[in-house]
């Protein structure tokens, strides 16, 4: 079977939101904006940036602090780095086991677990003090080919609300 390539731009976007369910949410919309504008699959990233980030607002929650998303692609491997950076280096997951499930009637505690399940590997680092980030590596389908060109977000027009 010959395999074709479908070129895509190379991705690298970072953006600063606020930590509350309506910045998880805003991650999730602009990740899968960016992803679509270039043609890539957006639903498994778009799953691993939604609980990470849900994860930011929740567990890392510093009044007056953002958290920071950056989204890209750091070379030809076929993968896409999710980055989820925070002020609560005290309360980080354990990477090193894998996360344990929830009992049947528990309302949370998921996440990390689709985040194991839809990446290649995941994990922490931490610095600058006190800062923490959750990351995640996500395979793009095989065929995928990155290209050179500028983000999707140098390509939308300005726009202003009066």
């Amino acid at each position: 079977m010959n395999e074709t390539t479908t070129p895509i731009a190379w991705l690298d976007f970072t953006v600063l939101l606020s930590p509350t369910r309506r910045g998880a949410r805003l991650a999730r919309l602009l990740t899968v904006a960016e992803l679509g504008s270039r043609g890539l699959p957006t639903e498994s990233v778009a799953q691993v940036v939604g609980e990470l980030a849900a994860n930011a607002a929740l567990h890392g929650r510093v009044p007056g602090r953002s958290f920071r998303l950056r989204v890209r692609t750091a070379d030809a491997s076929g993968l896409v780095r999710v980055e989820v950076s925070d002020t609560r280096s005290e309360r980080a997951p354990d990477a090193a086991s894998p996360p344990e499930p929830s009992a049947a009637e528990a309302e949370s505690g998921r996440g990390l677990l689709l985040v194991a399940a839809l990446s290649e590997r995941w994990g922490v680092t931490y610095g600058p003090s006190p800062c923490k980030t959750a990351w995640a590596e996500i395979a793009l389908p095989a065929g995928t080919a990155l290209t050179g060109s500028r983000s999707a977000a140098t390509r939308w027009p300005a726009t202003s609300r009066a």
